[in-house]
């Protein structure tokens, strides 16, 4: 008779605590590195997100450069250069979390991964600001 290999049951979330997508917003027990890597998901599919958009918008350039023209003047309105900023800041979360994210599971800063977190997000606030400032900037430009 051979004996099967026996596995641990998986293991229920804590009393009262939602799985899923809702889960994500259960602040019960939530420490600074789980906002990260909330934040870190959410960034993810605003990215994915703006990608499909911006494959739509060049699908505009088929349609010829009247048509491309038209559709770049009406992205220099100032509402469209503020959602530049939250693309910019989205990236920057997405990018530089994603980094964090990476360093720890590679077992590199485990131990200091909120001051890498407090770190990158000086770094991304600053890049983001010099970013804003270059955006905005055009708007009196135009």
């Amino acid at each position: 008779m051979s004996e099967r290999a026996v596995t641990p049951a998986r293991q229920a979330p804590p009393r009262g605590r939602r799985r899923g997508v809702l889960g994500w917003l259960d602040v019960r027990g939530r420490r600074l590195g789980g906002w990260a890597f909330i934040l870190n998901r959410v960034t993810g599919l605003g990215v994915l997100f703006y990608l499909y958009l911006h494959l739509i918008v060049l699908s505009q350039l088929a349609a010829g450069p009247s048509s491309w023209n038209a559709l770049l003047n009406w992205f220099l309105n100032p509402i469209f250069l503020v959602l530049d900023v939250v693309l910019l800041a989205g990236l920057l979360i997405h990018g530089l979390n994603g980094i964090r994210l990476t360093l720890v599971e590679f077992g590199l800063v485990v131990s200091r991964q909120k001051a890498l977190l407090l770190a990158f997000g000086t770094v991304g606030v600053i890049v983001l600001l010099i970013g804003a400032l270059r955006f905005l900037s055009d708007v009196g430009a135009k």
